[in-house]
């Protein structure tokens, strides 16, 4: 299927919409790579943005507040996920609590950053400014994070439902 480059073909066929690797990617599919792309590069800001203030307190020898460690693990955690369920041969689906888990993690994050810095006053202050803006990356990434642990759970529950031929309630063939 993904791998029809292997097989032998005339040395003059050109890749066409039937030959080529996103023939056999079917809508469905395609939108669950884009999502958890999505998800990593979300990720990968959220460890951004935190991180900055980490290192700037690592260099200045004084302590690294838990709560922006707390959003780079976030951070990491989701790239980690979003990185392995983009595989195709990973049922992420199955998976579905894996979602819900970091979706609760992205949900405590957005909580702390959310109180501390929506309702603060930026008065020009770059650092606040900035900080406001990755409550509002962090509240994407809890939706995002959302949306395929719905989806998972969705799945889920109607393949737990599904007839098959294992259990004996598989349909008869006439």
């Amino acid at each position: 299927m993904g791998l029809d480059f292997l097989l032998k073909r005339n040395k003059g066929e050109k890749a066409t919409l039937g030959t080529s690797f996103w023939s056999h990617i079917s809508i469905g599919s395609a939108a669950r790579i884009l999502l958890r792309l999505f998800q990593f590069v979300m990720g990968l800001v959220v460890i951004g943005l935190y991180a900055q203030d980490l290192n700037n307190a690592r260099k200045a020898g004084v302590y690294m507040d838990s709560k922006w460690v707390w959003a780079v693990v976030c951070g990491t955690l989701g790239c980690l996920a979003s990185l392995t369920f983009m595989l195709p041969l990973v049922k992420a689906w199955f998976f579905f609590y894996v979602d819900a888990f970091v979706f609760l993690c992205y949900l405590v994050a957005f909580g702390i950053f959310g109180k501390m810095y929506i309702p603060e006053d930026a008065e020009g202050n770059k650092g606040i400014i900035r900080m406001k803006h990755a409550v509002w990356v962090l509240l994407t990434n809890m939706l995002l994070w959302l949306m395929t642990a719905g989806y998972g759970a969705v799945v889920f529950w109607k393949t737990r439902k599904a007839r098959t031929t294992l259990t004996g309630r598989g349909a008869q063939h006439v």
